[in-house]
């Protein structure tokens, strides 16, 4: 039974659809329906085909998409790249997927304001190559930069490598325009830096997962691009070491680095294998990748040389020095495809996105260990530890059968949970709660808290139409 009472979608509402957007950019045929039926989670229990795509080129297009579906009583799910890693784009209930693929320019370079006005389906890398030339960068892109749209990262208030310095998503969106879920077109902040007009409805619908409304252009401040930036590799003989020298780095180093990636020797192996890389990681149980940036060449040479003398002094074996830009991609291409690594590896697995206060870190790591042996799981660790933001990947032992890892995959996940709650931590930095974590929620949420949620949700969405299914049910 239909828990939601939701309609099915008809021909009738295919041909409304191919009125709104034409025909062409509405997809019903279930091979190409299939790309829209997952995101980047592995495992065919998170996937659902919906019953029809459809890809509007405006604001106006995407307003009457969601009014029709509101009339119809028909889910929409709002889609990006599909690079998520929480479910978030995949449509449970089915219904339609509206995917914002074409909406995709940047509309607007304003110098004298240091912002830039993009679409959501322009992909984040391409911010950046645009502004370089002008001396300029966006700041807050994640680690799938080169795959990922900024609207999917303004969805999730992505984060990344540099969030320790540079912060996430949230810091730079500035101004959003919405489609609400019944179909308003809304104008949230602008080009001001500074503004308490208002509750803050913007940063309401900045990590509300497509669940409050449909982001149709972006305003995102700018930053003066560094014009000097080193990268680090230490090499520590154990993960306790490593991570012990993370906070200290900025408490009597006096440093804040734009980076501090840990990668144990597992990531590190699996994915020097993966890419035919050479790295000294035979010699390491863990390494750090720190990198530092800066306007001056001399502040940034100061600071790296007071981070390696810091970690030699507190037991790192090696620090290489990355000071060009072919090493440092060298080195920073390892580290973002540790996951890509790890499918080939197994593609059971469960990528976590666990982060406790940045304090606690060595604490979180024997108990990485202890849940591993407890289950009879492998559970490789990388991630920002910079910020306390750390991607335990529980991997199926290739000896268990489906089955068992069904069955053993949530008792994992659920001791995991309980001990970040412990450390003062939750279970998503930043890739979402999506419908992979829901059903934890209430391990690290109140029920005030939760219910608060759906109070919103509820006022905004009557319908419960868009994105249902994420987050928490209703």
């Amino acid at each position: 039974m239909n828990p939601y009472d939701y309609a099915p979608v008809t021909e009738e509402v295919i041909e409304e659809l191919a009125r709104i957007v034409g025909e062409r950019f509405v997809l019903t045929d279930a091979e190409k329906l299939e790309p829209y039926s997952h995101d980047e989670v592995a495992g065919e229990e998170y996937a659902r085909m919906p019953e029809v795509v459809v890809k509007p080129r405006t604001a106006q297009e995407v307003a009457e998409i969601v009014k029709l579906a509101n009339r119809r009583r028909i889910p929409v799910t709002p889609r990006g790249a599909g690079s998520g890693l929480s479910g978030g784009a995949v449509p449970v209930h089915r219904g339609m997927v509206l995917s914002t693929e074409r909406m995709n320019e940047i509309l607007e370079i304003d110098e004298a304001n240091m912002m830039v006005v993009v679409e959501p389906g322009v992909v984040t890398n391409d911010i950046n190559e645009e502004l370089a030339p002008l001396g300029l960068f966006y700041a807050g892109y994640p680690m799938s930069v080169e795959t990922c749209y900024i609207g999917g990262n303004a969805a999730e208030n992505a984060g990344g490598g540099n969030a320790i310095n540079s912060g996430v998503t949230e810091r730079y969106v500035l101004g959003l325009q919405v489609v609400m879920p019944t179909g308003e077109v809304v104008e949230l902040g602008g080009k001001r830096v500074k503004d308490v007009t208002g509750y803050n409805l913007l940063k309401l619908m900045v990590g509300s997962e497509g669940t409050l409304g449909i982001i149709t252009r972006i305003t995102l401040k700018l930053l003066p691009l560094p014009r000097a930036q080193v990268a680090l590799l230490v090499l520590f003989a154990d993960t306790p070491s490593a991570i012990a020298i993370v906070p200290t780095i900025m408490t009597q180093g006096g440093v804040i680095p734009a980076a501090v990636e840990f990668m144990d020797q597992l990531s590190v192996r699996v994915t020097c294998e993966y890419l035919n890389e050479q790295l000294p990681y035979e010699q390491a149980g863990a390494m750090l990748l720190i990198e530092v940036d800066g306007s001056e060449e001399e502040r940034v040479q100061r600071d790296y040389d007071t981070i390696g003398e810091l970690c030699l002094q507190n037991g790192a074996l090696e620090v290489y020095v990355a000071d060009n830009r072919t090493t440092r991609e060298r080195l920073w291409r390892i580290r973002r495809n540790i996951a890509e690594a790890f499918k080939v590896v197994s593609p059971h697995q469960s990528i976590e996105d666990i982060v406790v206060p940045t304090a606690s870190i060595p604490d979180i790591m024997p108990e990485l260990d202890r849940i591993a042996q407890q289950y009879g799981v492998q559970m490789p660790c990388y991630g920002h530890a910079g910020d306390g933001n750390l991607h335990a990947t529980v991997v199926k032992d290739p000896d268990d059968s489906m089955d068992e890892w069904h069955e053993k995959l949530p008792r994992v996940l659920a001791d995991l949970y309980c001990v970040v709650k412990e450390l003062g931590g939750t279970i998503s930095g930043e890739h979402g709660i999506g419908s992979k974590r829901k059903a934890f929620m209430s391990l690290v949420a109140s029920e005030a808290e939760l219910e608060l949620m759906r109070k919103i949700k509820r006022a905004l969405d009557p319908n419960n139409i868009l994105n249902p299914g994420k987050i928490f049910d209703l």
